[in-house]
C-alpha cells in the first residue's frame, strides 16, 4: 500500500484522468450517465486539499469510460500498477462526432500529453514506466488526429 508523497501522486494522477474522462464525455452527459451532480463530479477531479480523498465511484467510471473514447482512468490504473492495456483496432466509440469533435478531442489530448511530460520530466528524467505512459498518450493523440483526417477527408468530397 502507497502512502505519503506516493499516494498524494497516484492520487493527483487519478484525479487528473478523471478530469480527462468526464471532459471526453462532457458534463452534461457525465452527469446524466452517474446521476451525479456537476459539483460532485467536480470533486472528483478537484486538486484543492479538501477533496483530495475524494475519488469516482467505480461503478460510475464503468458508465463514462462505456461513452468515451479512451478508458481514461482505467489506464491510469493500469498505469499505477505497471499493467500495459491493449485496444482492439476497432473501438466502438471511436467515429462518433465530427471534425469539431476532433478538434476539442485532440487539444485534450494534446493537454494530457503535456501534463503527462512535465510530471514526469519534473525530476529530470523520465522513468520507463514513465515513457510508456507518454507513448499511450501520443498513439492516442495520433489516433484523434487520424480520426480527424478521416472526418475532413469525408467531409471534402
Amino acid at each position: 500500500m502507497q502512502t505519503g508523497a506516493a499516494m498524494n501522486k497516484a492520487g493527483s494522477y487519478l484525479k487528473k484522468h478523471t478530469e480527462a474522462l468526464v471532459k471526453d464525455v462532457g458534463i452534461e452527459a457525465a452527469r446524466s450517465l452517474t446521476g451525479k451532480s456537476k459539483a460532485t463530479l467536480g470533486r472528483y477531479y478537484s486538486d484543492a486539499p479538501e477533496h483530495a480523498d475524494r475519488f469516482i465511484p467505480i461503478d460510475a467510471v464503468a458508465a463514462l469510460e462505456a461513452a468515451s473514447k479512451s478508458p481514461h482512468v482505467t489506464g491510469a490504473l493500469a498505469d499505477l500498477q505497471g499493467i500495459t492495456l491493449s485496444y482492439d483496432i476497432e473501438r466502438k466509440n471511436d467515429r462518433r462526432g465530427g471534425i469539431n469533435s476532433d478538434v476539442i478531442a485532440s487539444a485534450q489530448w494534446f493537454a494530457m500529453l503535456m501534463g503527462e511530460y512535465q510530471a514526469s520530466i519534473a525530476d529530470g528524467v523520465i522513468s520507463i514506466n514513465e515513457a510508456k505512459r507518454l507513448l499511450r498518450e501520443t498513439l492516442a493523440l495520433q489516433q484523434v488526429l487520424i480520426d480527424m483526417k478521416l472526418h475532413l477527408g469525408s467531409e471534402s468530397g
